[in-house]
């Protein structure tokens, strides 16, 4: 058995929300672009996107994508964010499309294409309101036009990306509002859009209340497939798993504490000031994990177990009913941060337990008990 702190990673319920999502989508004539970047580009849980239905592969590193190369997982990539200048050559060279939403960008992925003899096809991301990255669509055109001159790049699809920053909802208006623009792109420039990429896992609310889907027709979808939650309201999709991650950490002291620190109180290591209410004596517990591992904010234990705070390398938590002997693990269900963070450190060991059903199975919830 590995050690703490370790995630242990569940692909049959990955391949169960994914599967069940891309049957959900497909009924509405929506591809799904399974996105690895919560999971560090992992090649296990891409590769089992991929056996549900995905249709590519997003991230939004370049990073993940050439780790994904290596792996020799074979799928169209898309790096979802706008790509750097300074990365173009990585850029063409690894993945098939990008998403993008300046021509100066557009420009020097075009100068390193043509420098390799490589097609390079872009998505063309356009801002609705969320106020994060986007094309103001009164520059749509003018930018469509620069970037079908330019050789060796294709526009692939137009694109936008709500919910992120600022927390705008995918609704029928936004929505309506990126299908027009596609429309009025093909009738003006005489040009076909392929993909017409309308947003994340928020857009599920959007898809299943019987929204009119007018020309979207792909959803890039991460948090969804590997927690089961929408991301509007971080509420569970009915029929998926929200337990596909089970952080483990482990106990390395284990007291009868007060609640109230004592002495003058200045800031904490990250230069918050506490203030905590005084409830008397209770049992804390500090676990051999932190704050460069997992969000703290973002743990859920069990109903015995809560998160009072972190710093660095230790969290500290109240146990209602017993002390947690020193030594014993401690079980963590995550949010989208605290697994964006968990995967990425280092210091998290990472256990999948291997995909038992065939391809095309999702009856996994008839096997276990969902959520």
């Amino acid at each position: 058995m590995t050690g703490a702190p370790r995630l242990e990673i569940d692909l049959d319920k990955i391949y169960h929300n994914a599967r069940t999502l891309v049957e959900r989508l497909q009924s509405h004539r929506i591809s799904l672009t399974g996105v690895t970047k919560a999971v560090l580009g992992s090649p296990d849980i891409a590769r089992v996107m991929l056996r549900a239905g995905a249709v590519a592969l997003g991230d939004s590193r370049i990073e993940n994508i050439e780790s994904l190369r290596r792996a020799n997982v074979l799928a169209p990539m898309t790096l979802i964010r706008s790509p750097m200048m300074s990365q173009a050559f990585r850029v063409v060279k690894s993945a098939d499309v990008s998403c993008n939403t300046d021509i100066e960008v557009i420009r020097q992925l075009s100068i390193e294409a043509r420098r390799i003899g490589r097609d390079h096809h872009v998505i063309l991301m356009v801002e609705l309101g969320d106020l994060r990255e986007g094309i103001m669509p009164g520059d749509l055109a003018g930018v469509v036009d620069d970037t079908r001159r330019l050789p060796n790049i294709h526009l692939k699809g137009i694109g936008t990306n709500l919910a992120c920053r600022s927390g705008v909802t995918p609704d029928a208006e936004n929505m309506a509002r990126l299908s027009t623009l596609v429309d009025a792109t093909e009738a003006r420039a005489e040009c076909s859009i392929d993909v017409v990429s309308g947003g994340n896992s928020a857009n599920l609310n959007w898809l299943f209340a019987g929204a009119e889907i007018g020309r979207i027709n792909n959803l890039r979808i991460g948090e969804a497939i590997l927690l089961g939650r929408e991301t509007l309201f971080r509420q569970p999709v009915t029929g998926l798993f929200t337990d596909a991650f089970t952080l483990f950490a482990e106990v390395i002291e284990s007291k009868l504490k007060p609640t109230q620190p004592t002495g003058t109180i200045a800031q904490t290591a990250f230069g918050l000031k506490c203030h905590v209410p005084n409830r008397g004596d209770i049992l804390q517990s500090v676990l051999a994990i932190g704050a460069q591992d997992i969000d703290p904010d973002g743990l859920t234990g069990s109903n015995a177990v809560t998160v009072l705070g972190a710093s660095s390398d230790h969290l500290i938590v109240e146990s209602a009913r017993r002390a947690l002997p020193v030594g014993s693990e401690v079980a963590f269900q995550l949010d989208y941060a605290a697994l964006l963070r968990a995967m990425t450190s280092p210091f998290v060991s990472k256990v999948f337990h291997p995909q038992t059903l065939p391809p095309g199975n999702s009856a996994i919830a008839s096997m276990r008990t969902a959520n």
